[in-house]
């Protein structure tokens, strides 16, 4: 069987799993879910074992600190996908929710209610969390998981596949709820996302190299899990302590991740003050900037015209002073990549004026952008951030795993 052919047959697989999975009670969908938890957790010792190849294939191919991060497993991680599993378990059942109903003045009864979406393919690069996170929404949102991670993931992937897939049977559903595509190659890549005969939804979770790919080669419908180039404006009525917490915790909590602040921009009103303490808020982060900037912070660099669109995923940092909120938001409306963006003010009207005008998936009023997150919204672990505007736009949890369907109850009525 080609490699092609390979991935057609576990498309159908995962296509027959999804039918079962859209009339599986909430209560069979639970039990699944905590059984996969309880699970990885009585194999974290297998599922560590297996990221430890994985880790150290990473760190003899010379693979960056910050990918090293997203890829490495330790128990507490391992706890927290098992947490993140419970989590969603507890939250409620999309499937089956009536979003709205009228009576006709026929007697035509009508209502719209969220039905899966049924197979939900995820491609996504060294995130071995993602395996566990993306088969538990789908599950509960009544989806069949069809997931093609990254090579240097396979190990520890096909470890949490087999994890949950085990559960799963034991709770009385298919394994095939699950399907995980072995083929890393970039000829599988392609042929997954041209799966039309099984995938109603994929969604990529990586770098800009998969995003172009799946624009140049997707033959499916897709949601663009988009880049992070996440602004932090600090507007001239801040209250500064709080900017410096902010941005802190922005930059440096764990750069490696999309929601991660890239930009900082300061109103120059406060430039001198804020970026005198600057170096030692951001210790250990390397900064480029504008000329204003490096007048007041000779330790930054001259920034590139290609640093204020780059999404580091590092420990570094562009900053600009700016004359204004309206300077502020014509840079993130130039650079930014419609993820998440926050302004620190105390001014209820610039709040106004930059929610109002940013174009975003997320705008944040005094409060890290970090919080951009399933999890910290409450819909448990997120799929994605999506950054399109058409159907799903910000983290995706259960609801943007479902689509709609109309119900027409009748008693004989015809058409004329």
């Amino acid at each position: 069987m080609s490699e092609t052919s390979a991935i057609a047959a576990q498309g159908q697989r995962a296509k027959a799993a999804s039918r079962v999975l859209a009339t599986a009670s909430s209560t069979q969908k639970d039990d699944a879910l905590l059984a996969a938890a309880d699970l990885l957790v009585d194999r974290t010792a297998d599922v560590l074992a297996a990221n430890a190849t994985d880790v150290e294939r990473a760190i003899a191919g010379g693979v960056a600190p910050t990918v090293i991060d997203r890829l490495r497993l330790d128990a507490g991680r391992v706890a927290a996908m098992a947490g993140g599993l419970r989590q969603v378990a507890s939250l409620p059942d999309p499937v089956g929710e009536v979003l709205d109903g009228w009576v006709r003045p026929n007697g035509l009864r009508i209502s719209r209610v969220r039905v899966p979406l049924g197979v939900v393919a995820i491609i996504y690069e060294n995130r071995p969390n993602v395996t566990s996170d993306a088969a538990g929404l789908c599950l509960k949102s009544g989806n069949a998981a069809f997931l093609r991670g990254s090579s240097g993931a396979i190990t520890s992937n096909q470890a949490i596949a087999a994890v949950l897939r085990e559960a799963y049977v034991k709770a009385d559903l298919p394994a095939d709820a699950l399907v995980l595509v072995d083929d890393t190659s970039r000829e599988g890549a392609v042929a997954f996302m041209q799966q039309r005969g099984s995938i109603d939804c994929l969604i990529p979770r990586g770098g800009p190299s998969l995003i172009r790919s799946i624009l140049d080669n997707a033959t499916v419908p897709y949601v663009v899990d988009g880049d992070g180039n996440c602004h932090v404006y600090v507007d001239a009525a801040a209250d500064l302590e709080m900017a410096a917490r902010i941005i802190h915790n922005a930059k440096t909590q764990r750069p490696s991740v999309c929601n991660a602040a890239e930009t900082l921009l300061v109103h120059r009103a406060v430039a001198e003050p804020f970026l005198a303490g600057l170096p030692d808020v951001l210790a250990g982060v390397e900064m480029v900037a504008d000329p204003a900037t490096i007048a007041l912070l000779p330790s930054a660099t001259e920034a590139t015209e290609d640093d204020w669109s780059n999404e580091f995923l590092d420990l570094k940092l562009a900053v600009k002073v700016v004359d204004g909120i309206d300077e502020a938001i014509d840079h993130i409306t130039r650079y930014g990549s419609g993820h998440s963006e926050a302004i620190v003010t105390g001014s209820l009207a610039a709040a106004d004026r930059f929610t109002q005008r940013v174009d975003a998936a997320a705008v944040v009023v005094n409060a890290s952008t970090r919080f951009v997150d399933g999890e910290e919204f409450g819909f448990g672990a997120e799929i994605g951030i999506s950054t399109q505007k058409l159907h799903a736009r910000g983290p995706m949890g259960l609801r943007e795993l479902t689509t709609a369907k109309y119900l027409v109850r009748g008693d004989g009525q015809t058409r004329g």
